[in-house]
């Protein structure tokens, strides 16, 4: 069985182990355009910031390693088409340009995402930069040292988090954002008030409910005009989003609106010799049993071990996500699951809300810290849809159980009672997520009296 993946951040990396680890005779090719796989783009901020000092723990496999394990690996080799009927692929080597067709058996597009570059006038400016691979991410730290003032366009979590990074290593920063507050696809306003002002504590400009209109680049400067003001930055960074990498496929298997690859419950597209994974595929979203494009580490990865393992038969069903993500910003944790009320409104799906604040646990502690949680639920069924959680105790745990209510289809009265251990070290006789299911029943019960 001859194998092509193409692409291998991820979900290529993933795919391509379990392959070989549930069909060792497998010929399996990996094509991959850049000189590296396998980058963990979520950790950029991380190195911009200082935090991680070496960049190498970036990277959590090599082509030396796919290569032991039997894969044969093509760096530099970008695919220019697929022959879907045929079975075949062209194939450019970037360093000798020569172009060469290969037949495949079974195809493994994990060809990833690219950062959306909307058609502003000026953008294409050398003081414009992307933050997606490693390559960005060397161009972003060496550009920096000579930058005082930068600006970071997009509020969304890549954003955020590069506005702190370099907020912290000294810069004048300035968040700009289209929409009115920083990362409202995650976050309701009771969190993101919280966050904003931590912003303005450390020196950021936050340019939010502002539209850019053009880039003007001189030698030593770059304009941002915004349909409010012009901002003047030494560098601006582009974050505001990531679309799939799927033009080789256009019209050859089923995709989405905006192009991704739309698959069945193993990872199988319309093509059943055609498989795809990670930023390249829609999920199968749980909190709406629809599917969404939702660009995860966490999504690409499994999506990538089920392709190995459903690529000769079905074997392993995919659980869908609820988009579980979390990020700290000075010191506070944020995490989050499945919809906020927001966007279960936006999707004509019931729902109502609660926001708590309480100690995680009790005060005769010699210290204890708050939690602000939100927990959005349907009113009829009482199913959990999504959940948010905010502080400077460590919640990422929390969030994750809350995951696996929304998964499992827990009801509020599920997580009001639900058996957790109680010591004061730790919590309360009843967890702070029981109680915040306890605030749900009782906001229910109101209701109705």
């Amino acid at each position: 069985m001859k194998v092509a993946v193409i692409g291998c951040t991820h979900a290529g990396t993933f795919a391509t182990k379990q392959i070989l680890a549930e069909n060792p005779d497998a010929e399996v090719t990996v094509y991959e355009k850049n000189d590296v796989i396998s980058f963990l783009s979520c950790g950029i901020a991380l190195y911009l910031g200082g935090q991680v000092k070496d960049p190498q723990g970036l990277f959590y496999s090599s082509p030396d390693e796919l290569s032991k394990l039997g894969a044969t690996v093509l760096m530099k080799h970008n695919v220019k088409s697929i022959d879907n009927k045929a079975h075949t692929i062209t194939v450019e080597d970037l360093e000798t340009h020569e172009t060469t067709t290969s037949s495949y058996d079974k195809l493994v597009m994990t060809s990833g995402s690219w950062p959306v570059i909307p058609p502003i006038p000026g953008i294409d400016s050398d003081k414009v930069l992307l933050c997606k691979n490693w390559a960005h991410a060397q161009e972003l730290f060496h550009r920096a040292g000579d930058a005082k003032r930068i600006a970071v366009i997009g509020a969304g979590y890549i954003g955020a988090e590069l506005a702190e990074a370099y907020s912290l290593k000294g810069h004048d920063v300035t968040l700009v954002d289209a929409q009115d507050r920083v990362m409202p696809k995650y976050f309701d306003r009771a969190f993101t008030d919280k966050i904003e002002d931590a912003y303005r504590d450390h020196g950021v400009k936050l340019a939010l409910g502002q539209k850019v209109a053009g880039f003007k680049t001189t030698a030593d400067a770059v304009t941002i005009t915004t349909d409010k003001e012009a901002i003047t930055v030494d560098l601006a960074v582009l974050c505001i989003g990531f679309k799939p990498n799927t033009g080789l496929l256009a019209g050859k298997v089923d995709m989405a609106k905006n192009g991704a690859i739309l698959t069945n419950d193993y990872m199988q597209t319309s093509d059943p010799d055609i498989f795809a994974a990670g930023d390249s595929a829609a999920v199968h979203y749980n909190p709406t049993g629809k599917n969404a494009y939702i660009p995860l580490a966490t999504n690409a990865v499994r999506q990538g071990i089920l392709v190995g393992k459903n690529l000769v038969k079905p074997t392993v069903k995919y659980m869908g996500t609820q988009s579980s993500s979390g990020l700290a910003l000075y010191g506070i944790s944020l995490c989050s699951t499945g919809l906020t009320a927001e966007a279960a409104k936006e999707q004509g799906i019931q729902a109502e809300q609660v926001i708590i604040t309480d100690n995680y646990r009790p005060e005769f502690m010699p210290t204890t810290l708050p939690v602000t949680m939100s927990l959005v639920f349907n009113p009829e069924t009482r199913e959990i849809l999504g959940g948010a959680l905010m502080s400077k105790y460590d919640i990422s745990q929390s969030a994750n159980l809350l995951s696996v209510c929304i998964q499992n289809h827990n009801t509020i009265d599920d997580l009001a009672m639900v058996d957790m251990l109680f010591q004061p070290n730790f919590d309360r006789p009843f967890n702070y997520l029981n109680i915040l299911g306890q605030a749900a029943q009782e906001k229910l019960a109101s209701a109705k009296a």
